[in-house]
């Protein structure tokens, strides 16, 4: 059975030394969900919610999100993030939210992109929970996770 890598000989929560680690090309995707009523998704779809642009706001608490995952997690590594985007999708359900981060280092970003989901998600609830009290988030994960070494 495979070891859980944030944990010592003694079941004490540890940082893994990620030091020796090649540097890679590392980007992950992550995607996630929230049901809404047929009438909030119009709002939402109308730009007519009270607090403003639901969509627009989310993508950005997303993209910033996943700038701090390092701050909010406690035993994962800050990252220099190259890339970050969050988009949407308009679902007969409600929405689905896409993260997506990159970055050149010796860890990976799945993380990152996780963040931004679920912060994204948590946004359009804020944003929308006046009007609709009955709001599931659910699904987040991971999509893909890919490393790849520099060329010569």
């Amino acid at each position: 059975m495979r070891r859980l890598s944030h944990v010592d000989d003694f079941g004490r929560a540890k940082m893994v030394d990620v030091g020796a680690k090649p540097v890679q090309r590392r980007r992950a995707r992550a995607a996630g969900t929230i049901r809404v009523a047929p009438e909030t998704l119009e709002l939402i779809r109308r730009n007519q919610l009270s607090k403003g642009d639901v969509l627009t706001v989310a993508q950005i608490a997303g993209v910033q999100a996943a700038k701090r995952t390092g701050d909010l997690i406690p035993l994962c590594h800050p990252l220099g993030l190259h890339n970050v985007e969050v988009t949407f999708e308009l679902t007969p359900e409600g929405i689905r939210a896409i993260g997506e981060a990159s970055c050149t280092g010796r860890t990976g970003v799945e993380m990152e992109a996780l963040t931004a989901v679920s912060v994204a998600l948590l946004t359009v609830y804020d944003m929308c929970k006046a009007v609709d009290k009955a709001m599931e988030i659910s699904d987040v994960r991971l999509l893909e996770k890919v490393k790849e070494d520099f060329s010569d």
